[in-house]
Protein backbone atom coordinates (compact mmCIF):
# COMPACT_ATOMS: atom_id res chain seq x y z
CA UNK A 1 0.00 0.00 0.00
CA UNK A 2 1.17 3.47 -1.28
CA UNK A 3 1.83 5.96 1.49
CA UNK A 4 1.22 9.68 0.69
CA UNK A 5 1.18 12.63 2.12
CA UNK A 6 -0.23 16.06 0.93
CA UNK A 7 1.34 19.57 2.32
CA UNK A 8 -1.37 21.67 1.67
CA UNK A 9 -2.81 24.95 3.37
CA UNK A 10 -6.01 25.32 1.38
CA UNK A 11 -7.95 23.16 3.11
CA UNK A 12 -10.34 22.94 -0.28
CA UNK A 13 -8.06 21.73 -2.98
CA UNK A 14 -6.15 19.61 -0.47
CA UNK A 15 -9.57 17.34 0.43
CA UNK A 16 -10.44 17.66 -3.30
CA UNK A 17 -7.39 16.56 -4.38
CA UNK A 18 -7.34 13.43 -1.98
CA UNK A 19 -10.74 12.35 -3.17
CA UNK A 20 -9.24 12.91 -6.80
CA UNK A 21 -6.31 10.29 -5.89
CA UNK A 22 -8.32 7.51 -4.08
CA UNK A 23 -10.77 8.17 -6.85
CA UNK A 24 -8.11 6.89 -8.97
CA UNK A 25 -6.02 4.71 -6.61
CA UNK A 26 -8.52 3.45 -3.48
CA UNK A 27 -6.25 1.81 -1.64
CA UNK A 28 -3.64 4.64 -1.48
CA UNK A 29 -2.81 5.68 2.57
CA UNK A 30 -3.15 9.43 2.41
CA UNK A 31 -2.66 11.79 5.23
CA UNK A 32 -2.78 15.61 5.12
CA UNK A 33 -0.56 18.52 6.72
CA UNK A 34 -1.19 22.32 6.31
CA UNK A 35 2.10 23.20 7.09
CA UNK A 36 5.64 22.82 7.05
CA UNK A 37 5.53 21.94 10.86
CA UNK A 38 2.80 19.59 10.94
CA UNK A 39 4.57 17.42 7.62
CA UNK A 40 7.63 16.83 9.38
CA UNK A 41 5.75 15.18 12.18
CA UNK A 42 4.16 13.16 10.04
CA UNK A 43 7.02 12.50 8.03
CA UNK A 44 8.83 11.05 10.88
CA UNK A 45 5.34 9.18 12.57
CA UNK A 46 4.69 7.15 9.02
CA UNK A 47 7.51 7.62 6.01
CA UNK A 48 5.18 8.31 3.34
CA UNK A 49 6.89 6.94 -0.52
CA UNK A 50 5.41 10.04 -1.95
CA UNK A 51 5.10 13.83 -0.78
CA UNK A 52 2.35 16.63 -3.14
CA UNK A 53 4.28 19.78 -1.87
CA UNK A 54 2.56 22.92 -1.93
CA UNK A 55 5.20 26.22 -2.86
CA UNK A 56 3.54 28.69 -0.49
CA UNK A 57 2.59 26.88 2.84
CA UNK A 58 2.88 28.57 6.66
CA UNK A 59 5.63 28.64 7.99
CA UNK A 60 8.69 27.32 6.01
CA UNK A 61 7.52 27.20 2.61
CA UNK A 62 7.59 23.98 0.20
CA UNK A 63 10.91 24.52 -1.42
CA UNK A 64 12.91 24.72 1.84
CA UNK A 65 10.76 21.71 3.45
CA UNK A 66 11.59 20.23 0.14
CA UNK A 67 15.15 20.66 0.67
CA UNK A 68 15.18 19.31 4.57
CA UNK A 69 13.28 16.43 3.75
CA UNK A 70 15.32 15.26 0.70
CA UNK A 71 18.41 16.06 3.15
CA UNK A 72 16.91 13.65 5.72
CA UNK A 73 14.86 11.29 3.62
CA UNK A 74 16.47 10.77 0.01
CA UNK A 75 14.01 8.04 -0.95
CA UNK A 76 10.70 9.98 -0.93
CA UNK A 77 9.57 11.34 -3.64
CA UNK A 78 8.43 15.00 -3.88
CA UNK A 79 6.05 16.49 -6.37
CA UNK A 80 5.85 20.48 -6.28
CA UNK A 81 2.17 21.32 -6.15
CA UNK A 82 1.77 25.54 -7.39
CA UNK A 83 -0.73 28.19 -8.44
CA UNK A 84 2.21 29.50 -10.43
CA UNK A 85 4.03 28.37 -13.71
CA UNK A 86 6.69 30.69 -13.80
CA UNK A 87 10.47 29.30 -14.19
CA UNK A 88 11.42 30.72 -11.26
CA UNK A 89 9.60 28.04 -9.76
CA UNK A 90 10.63 25.60 -11.87
CA UNK A 91 13.95 26.09 -11.46
CA UNK A 92 14.04 26.19 -7.70
CA UNK A 93 12.12 23.06 -7.78
CA UNK A 94 14.39 21.11 -8.71
CA UNK A 95 17.75 23.37 -6.95
CA UNK A 96 15.95 21.88 -3.65
CA UNK A 97 15.45 18.42 -4.86
CA UNK A 98 11.64 17.97 -5.91
CA UNK A 99 11.33 15.10 -8.75
CA UNK A 100 8.47 16.80 -10.04
CA UNK A 101 6.34 19.63 -10.81
CA UNK A 102 2.63 20.19 -11.07
CA UNK A 103 0.67 23.30 -12.10
CA UNK A 104 -2.61 23.04 -9.98
CA UNK A 105 -5.06 24.41 -12.41
CA UNK A 106 -3.16 21.77 -15.47
CA UNK A 107 -3.12 18.49 -13.28
CA UNK A 108 -5.04 15.62 -14.97
CA UNK A 109 -6.32 11.99 -14.00
CA UNK A 110 -3.93 11.25 -16.92
CA UNK A 111 -1.04 12.95 -15.76
CA UNK A 112 -1.15 11.85 -12.01
CA UNK A 113 -1.91 8.48 -13.09
CA UNK A 114 1.67 8.28 -15.62
CA UNK A 115 3.65 9.69 -12.48
CA UNK A 116 2.40 6.85 -10.24
CA UNK A 117 2.74 4.15 -12.64
CA UNK A 118 6.63 5.71 -13.26
CA UNK A 119 6.70 5.67 -9.38
CA UNK A 120 5.98 2.06 -8.40
CA UNK A 121 8.16 1.12 -11.32
CA UNK A 122 10.98 3.02 -9.45
CA UNK A 123 9.71 1.41 -5.97
CA UNK A 124 9.44 -2.31 -7.33
CA UNK A 125 13.36 -2.26 -9.13
CA UNK A 126 14.61 -1.02 -5.96
CA UNK A 127 12.83 -3.00 -3.51
CA UNK A 128 11.15 -0.11 -1.82
CA UNK A 129 8.00 -1.23 -0.25
CA UNK A 130 4.44 0.70 -1.30
CA UNK A 131 3.93 0.67 2.89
Amino acid sequence: MLRVLIVEDNRIFREAFKKGLLDYFPSMVIEEAPNGEEALQKIKEGLPGLIFMDVRLPGINGLQLTQKVKKDFPDITIAILTDYDLPEYRQAAVQYGADRFYVKNSLSGTSLRRSFNRFRRVCLRSHFPLL
